[in-house]
């Protein structure tokens, strides 16, 4: 599947910014199943400094700076992408609590990697109550994936999709409190779940396609940036799913960039001087089948 990606930020502010410096996370990763075959980032105003890096988790960052005096700040991201076939899925098929003790006993660059996805990170504390909703799915003995799915399955049917309720500080009590929210809120929940029980998982940031294809209904979380989640299998890799949609990313989750939680990948960051107590932000993603 070839897909083109547009993704457009907007800032307005009430009176002049003088200076800023952003930090971007709109690269699309290249992984076994994703290729990345190009990318075009545009700034107005025209930054005075730009520059790229990798970050410690492995994605692509862009930064720069504005040294003008500007009301308004637009970035224009436009990718083109790839998609293939991993063909077999990890199978997760030994018990959850065997899967959590070959994750603390073996050895190995990949699972030492992983191990840092079990502790809790600033949007994922390790509370007794996630802990406790997990536990209806984590029983004794139960096959990870089994267990994994049932878990994103019970987030999809018990909390609501409602955007607007939440925020991106908004913690995770409050969405457990209101059973509801958004795409990050369930990739959240999902993590604090699976760590509170000792297994590795992180925070995946990405886009679905924006049009399904003939027949299919339209998934929530299109026609913006989308989060999942991914749960480490020692001997077998990461798993993705999905517990917006209730479903196993395949062709049509487009992969960004990955961390502990929103905090490691927010699209756009960064700081200003001047521009007012508040501004006026707009996002605009598209994303297209091609071929």
């Amino acid at each position: 599947m070839n897909y083109r990606i547009r993704h457009v930020t907007r800032y307005r502010y009430p009176s002049p910014v003088g200076l800023c410096h952003n930090e971007l996370h709109l690269a699309p990763r290249d992984t076994a199943t994703q290729s990345l075959q190009s990318l075009t980032l545009q700034v107005s105003p025209l930054p005075g400094y730009q520059g790229e890096r990798v970050d410690f988790f492995g994605n692509r960052v862009h930064h720069f700076s504005i040294q003008q005096s500007h009301r308004e700040l637009e970035i224009t991201a436009c990718s083109r992408v790839i998609l293939q076939s991993l063909g077999t899925q990890p199978q997760g098929l030994q018990p959850w609590e065997t899967v959590r003790d070959q994750l603390m006993q073996a050895d190995g660059p990949e699972v030492l990697d992983a191990r840092q996805y079990v502790l809790p990170s600033p949007r994922v504390p390790l509370l007794p109550a996630l802990q406790d909703y997990a536990a209806h799915s984590m029983t004794p003995g139960r096959p990870l994936r089994e267990a994994v799915e049932d878990l994103m399955g019970r987030i999809f049917q018990e909390f609501e999709y409602r955007p607007g309720f939440t925020s991106v500080s908004t913690e995770l009590p409050v969405v457990m409190a209101h059973r509801c929210g958004v795409c990050q809120d369930f990739a959240h929940l999902a993590l604090g779940c699976l760590r509170s029980h000792g297994l590795a998982a992180r925070y995946v940031s990405g886009y679905l396609e924006t049009l399904p294809p003939p027949g299919q209904e339209k998934l929530e979380g299109a026609d913006a940036s989308h989060a999942w989640f991914s749960v480490y299998i020692p001997g077998e890799g990461w798993l993705d799913l999905d517990p917006t949609n209730n479903l196993i990313p395949m062709d049509r989750h487009i992969t960004l960039a990955w961390g502990r939680d929103y905090t490691d990948v927010t699209p756009v960051k960064g700081v200003l001087f001047g521009g007012g107590d508040s501004h006026d932000l707009e996002v605009q993603v598209d994303v297209a089948r091609e071929g």
